[in-house]
């Protein structure tokens, strides 16, 4: 029966050459047969599958301790790899992309911080037009970080205001759904990305079968693939909307949940360099499916450009020449002037 400090100096041989294996995602001392403690000591290690490589590893192990041959069992135990999890519903501040944002009435995700261009002087949310205004008018609203679904309260949480909107349109063609909120001071924001950091810039398009990544308030970091663009689809908004027609849209397929109910505003990045690329709206039942569009639609629209910590970040034009069909389109003239811009009320000040 081995001890715990002979199965402790066993893991610290061990370590890291297991470590160093793929298929191995930790390694530890705990319990020979956790039914029967009386067993003694093992060394615990944690793998992908039990695979011919890995069980040609003895189940014991000898090594000598004070001159004497000591042998201590190893114990495999089946797991996947190991993530850290953020809790991306929290109140934070300054306020980066990914994390929660909305009204009192609900929370979607921050999709980027934006700012305006040359000056880069004034920075803002960038996200849906459903997440930061809800009504879809230009009504004044109160924009909170965490949004009303993860306990946002006015006043304590309220970070700024509804500032500019593309209307969504009943019997019409839409493109976007996209939407800014001016925050009360600069300062609240930060030009950053969850577990990212300060992006680059964004994308003039991309193509199918592109690699993305993302993080979004309530599924977290997910990976997806561009399955289709170009793509006419109807979303339904439910009660208040109702269902609506976009014309060229993405949609982006990941193998697990990748736009869940509070994703909707986050921004998919191109995995390979982090530019930002898409702009995630919608999704299918279970999750698996992303319907969005090219951040730089909204760019143009809005004439922003990703915040930097000192000025804005710059514009990666991809060379579609050699395969054009394979690339989401860019808006025309036409259609970009079709789109209703709108700017929100600010508030009202009472005459004294």
């Amino acid at each position: 029966m081995a001890t715990f400090l002979a199965a402790h100096a066993m893991k610290e041989r061990m370590s890291r050459q297991m470590l160093a294996r793929s298929d191995v995602h930790g390694i530890g001392v705990g319990y020979h047969d956790p039914k029967n403690p009386k067993k003694g000591a093992a060394v615990i290690i944690y793998i992908t599958s039990f695979s011919p490589t890995m069980l040609r590893i003895s189940s014991t192990m000898t090594m000598r301790v004070k001159g004497k041959a000591v042998t201590v069992p190893v114990r495999f135990v089946k797991s996947g790899k190991m993530h850290a999890y953020v809790d991306y519903k929290k109140r934070i501040r300054p306020i980066p992309a990914g994390y929660s944002v909305g009204t009192t009435g609900g929370s979607g995700s921050v999709g980027l911080i934006v700012t305006n261009v040359p000056k880069a002087n004034q920075r803002y949310i960038f996200s849906n037009n459903h997440v930061l205004n809800p009504t879809n008018s230009s009504s004044f609203t109160e924009i909170l970080q965490p949004g009303g679904a993860d306990n946002g309260r006015l006043g304590r949480d309220t970070v700024g205001r509804l500032y500019r909107y593309v209307k969504l349109q009943k019997n019409k063609i839409n493109r976007v759904d996209i939407a800014l909120a001016i925050p009360r001071a600069n300062c609240l924001l930060s030009p950053r990305y969850a577990t990212v950091g300060v992006l680059p810039g964004y994308v003039t398009t991309y193509r199918v079968g592109e690699r993305f990544k993302k993080v979004g308030r309530t599924s977290g970091l997910v990976n997806g693939v561009v399955d289709s663009i170009n793509t006419d689809i109807q979303i339904d908004y439910g009660d208040n909307i109702g269902m609506l027609n976009f014309k060229n849209q993405t949609v982006i397929k990941g193998r697990k949940p990748v736009s869940l109910p509070g994703d909707s505003g986050s921004v998919w990045l191109r995995k390979a360099d982090h530019y930002a690329a898409a702009v995630n709206f919608a999704g299918s039942d279970d999750g698996r499916t992303s319907v969005a569009f090219p951040v730089n639609w909204a760019m143009q629209i809005f004439g922003t450009q990703i915040a930097w910590p000192e000025g804005s970040g710059c514009i990666k034009k991809v060379n579609t020449d050699k395969s054009p069909g394979a690339y989401a389109r860019q808006l025309t003239a036409r259609e970009l002037a079709s789109l209703e811009i709108h700017t929100a009320r600010s508030k009202k000040r009472k005459r004294i």
